[in-house]
């Protein structure tokens, strides 16, 4: 299955349909952009994994989601500068042959992430 993400906003406790999420490839030379989507109803890409099995690579990625944007087109009030607003993460896949699945549960102030299935 690649590399998927699902984004869930338990602020309001519903997935985060229409956060900006971008995935890049890292190195020593700096990010590569390799994908930027807007999640869907269920908090998840639009077309499924954000890399296929056939694109994933053993190396480092970074994932940057959106948070700050996406929580005040939810109408909620933040200060300027919001606690957080983009939240960077960085992970490693190993073995390429494996499904890696991301996920981020968020609120304005707050985030946890894990390897899920």
């Amino acid at each position: 299955m690649g590399l998927s993400t699902h984004v869930l906003d338990t602020y309001h406790g519903r997935p985060a349909a229409g956060m900006t999420v971008s995935l890049y490839a890292t190195s020593p030379a700096g990010l590569q952009l390799l994908r930027q989507v807007v999640l869907n109803g269920d908090g998840r890409g639009p077309d499924g994994p954000l890399l296929s099995n056939d694109e994933l690579r053993a190396g480092t990625y970074r994932l940057v989601f959106d948070v700050a944007a996406y929580f005040r087109r939810q109408g909620v009030a933040l200060p300027d500068p919001p606690f957080l607003d983009q939240v960077p993460l960085d992970f490693g896949i190993a073995h390429a042959s494996q499904h890696y699945h991301v996920p981020l549960v968020c609120t304005p102030w707050t985030y946890s992430t894990y390897r899920g299935s």
